[in-house]
């Protein structure tokens, strides 16, 4: 299973990029793959072909109207585990004995 953690913008938009971080993100709502929205970046866990192909439609959509686009990238591959997206922050958590802000 996969862990993603991905950020995609247009680099040709000034500086409020919101709209179009908004036009990935409901792609990503609507993948039906299990993620957590953070204030810099996407977690998205699933097969890894269809975590890359929710990546590959951000792109996409962003690309219909924009000349360039960053996006960067963190992955996780683990054979057999899935559920990370919640046990990777509770594993920490359990560690330190408390609840973090998350």
């Amino acid at each position: 299973m996969l862990l993603a953690e991905f950020s995609i913008w247009p680099m040709d938009k000034g500086e409020s990029v919101g709209p179009y971080v908004a036009r990935a993100l409901d792609i990503v709502d609507r993948s039906g793959l299990p993620y957590k929205l953070g204030p810099l970046g996407t977690c998205i866990e699933g097969e890894w072909p269809a975590v890359m192909a929710v990546i590959q439609q951000c792109y996409e959509e962003l690309a219909k109207d924009s000349n360039r686009i960053a996006c960067t990238v963190k992955m996780d591959w683990r054979r057999g585990q899935s559920g990370r997206l919640e046990s990777k922050v509770e594993s920490v958590e359990k560690k330190v004995g408390r609840k973090l802000r998350t």
